[in-house]
């Protein structure tokens, strides 16, 4: 029925379309698919296989193929696909909220091996896919491609899907897992951005040593920058916020200002050239280790849900126009006349991607674990194949390189370029679904939770500081909370939560304590001001 509308109303707007309608149609029709895909994925819940961005992509498919019958193979389109809109207004919203979210005390203790995956495995991940490109690609005929484009495939490629990563894992289950592959999966975006951009700027007519020297460099100064600005600004909205305590007067301001100032960072980071990414995503963990104990208790509950709620159409919104531009019917008509080729480019790209995550992935797993003394910290050989699978899907972000790489305001006429768009079109369709769908059962398969421990997980709330995986500590909680807490926890947890240790953490704690939370809020330094909870827990105690 819902097919029969989307026909119909396609049918009778082919004129609309035109005039000035056409943008309000298109948003109408966007948006009805937006609420199905909800609807669709709520169905699907418990479905073994699937998970909302498949979900969503099988939908953009779907319409898409119904607009190209319906426009007579005019369009396969309801909006055209932009970078900014990626990039300035879907992103932000999910690497901030993913950062707000964290388990950071998890994060934190794996950042080296994070750094590992993420910096320097996408580095030997653009070699291997690059010296791959210029190997095989030079004997077909796929048009005339430069140096420049073959280091852009690389970059392209190396770029994984942190998104579907995202919804794939579950940092409750996986807790270790889930660290890694997102933390990765945000360092090497940004890796993968920088490696971008270096190629579009650097003179690759001459490369020598001091290049490449210089490539480390900028990377290293644009990873110190970022981080640092992520921090500045999640550490502003705290002073402001704990000095003025808008709560007493509206919970809307301090909402407000949470959502302007994380945006604020990342805007900021594109305005500098930095990595906005690195950005955004540091500002949602110094958010919501300060500036979010310092807000009112409905204003906590507010934040919490309004971010996840915009990651999750952002999130959403990418993969339903990803598979409605799989068919966009100029860039297929361009290479129309070898259908063989593509499928042969298409699978080497597959092939190259495999071969690059695998070469360090398991080598840098190694070098990690020389570094760990408890067998429980090191990552085995099974949870080294799930990080490894994991990470093969591509998404948004390579679609958005590829289109800045090999079209001009999302056209080409050129044969070379529309054979890599379709190419980048077909790798990230069959990674998102057939990888995508083969991941939750291979995690439960290498994996499996404990019964217990997943009824346990469902049945708890979940904030940004929530008790619920062991890694985090209660950073939110008071300690009579914790104490009750504790007692209801599995012995082995208990014991890794109560077990000191003289680690950078622990130290980190002491200074946090001593002289970070005084001046910037949070746990147990909320200001005492009439009518702030303060005040309200005080009185509840008299």
């Amino acid at each position: 029925m819902t097919i029969g509308i989307i026909s119909f109303a396609l049918a009778n707007s082919e004129t609309t379309f035109a005039s000035d309608h056409g943008p309000i149609v298109s948003i109408n029709l966007f948006v009805a698919l937006l609420c199905g895909c909800i609807v669709i994925g709520h169905l699907l819940e418990e479905n073994r296989w699937m998970n909302e961005s498949i979900t969503a992509l099988a939908i953009g498919v779907c319409t898409g193929v119904i607009i190209l019958l319906t426009t007579g193979g005019k369009s396969s389109r309801l909006l055209v696909f932009s970078e900014d809109l990626f990039f300035i207004y879907l992103l932000p919203p999910i690497i901030f909220n993913a950062g707000f979210q964290v388990k950071k005390k998890q994060f934190f203790r794996n950042f080296m091996t994070i750094m590992l995956f993420g910096a320097v495995g996408t580095l030997i991940s653009f070699c291997v896919i690059s010296i791959g490109a210029i190997h095989f690609f030079k004997k077909m005929n796929i048009g005339d491609l430069t140096l420049g484009d073959y280091l852009a495939i690389g970059a392209i490629f190396s770029a994984t899907d942190s998104v579907c990563t995202l919804q794939v894992l579950n940092q409750d289950e996986t807790p270790l897992l889930y660290s890694l592959v997102f933390g990765e999966g945000v360092v090497n975006d940004a890796t993968s951005v920088v490696l971008f951009n270096a190629i579009q700027t650097f003179d690759l007519s001459h490369i020598n040593s001091t290049m490449a020297l210089q490539y480390i460099g900028n990377f290293l100064y644009l990873f110190i920058l970022s981080t640092l600005l992520g921090v500045l600004a999640g550490l502003l909205s705290a002073y402001i916020i704990r000095k003025l305590y808008f709560g007493r007067h509206s919970t809307d301001r301090e909402v407000a200002l949470m959502m302007l100032m994380a945006y604020l960072s990342y805007m900021l980071a594109e305005l500098f050239s930095f990595s906005a990414i690195l950005t955004v995503f540091f500002c949602g963990i110094v958010m919501s280790h300060y500036t979010w104990h310092n807000v009112t208790e409905s204003s906590r509950v507010t934040t919490k849900h309004a971010f996840a709620t915009l990651s999750f159409v952002s999130e959403i919104f990418i993969f339903l126009y990803v598979g409605m531009d799989a068919l966009d019917i100029e860039k297929w008509r361009v290479i129309s006349d070898s259908p063989g080729t593509l499928v042969g480019v298409s699978g080497i790209l597959l092939g190259l991607i495999l071969v690059g995550r695998a070469a360090f992935v398991f080598p840098l797993s190694f070098i990690s674990n020389l570094t760990r003394k408890a067998p429980h910290e090191k990552v085995d050989f099974k949870q080294q194949v799930t990080v490894w699978w994991a990470g093969l899907m591509r998404g948004a972000v390579s679609m958005a390189l590829a289109y800045n790489q090999f079209t001009s305001l999302g056209h080409t006429q050129l044969r070379g370029n529309a054979m890599m768009i379709t190419s980048t079109i077909s790798v990230v369709l069959f990674s998102t679904v057939v990888f995508g769908l083969m991941t939750k059962p291979l995690v439960r398969l290498l994996l499996p939770s404990p019964k217990h421990l997943t009824r346990t997980l469902s049945s708890e709330p979940s904030t940004p500081k929530s008790f619920i995986v062991p890694l985090i500590g209660n950073e939110g909680e008071p300690e009579a909370d914790q104490n009750n807490r504790n007692a209801r926890r599995p012995t082995s947890l208990r014991m890794l939560l109560t077990t000191p240790s003289n680690t950078v953490h622990y130290y980190w704690r002491k200074f946090d304590d001593a002289f970070m939370r005084p001046v910037f809020g949070g746990r147990g330094f909320v200001p005492f001001v009439p009518g702030s909870p303060t005040e309200q827990n005080g009185h509840q105690w008299q």
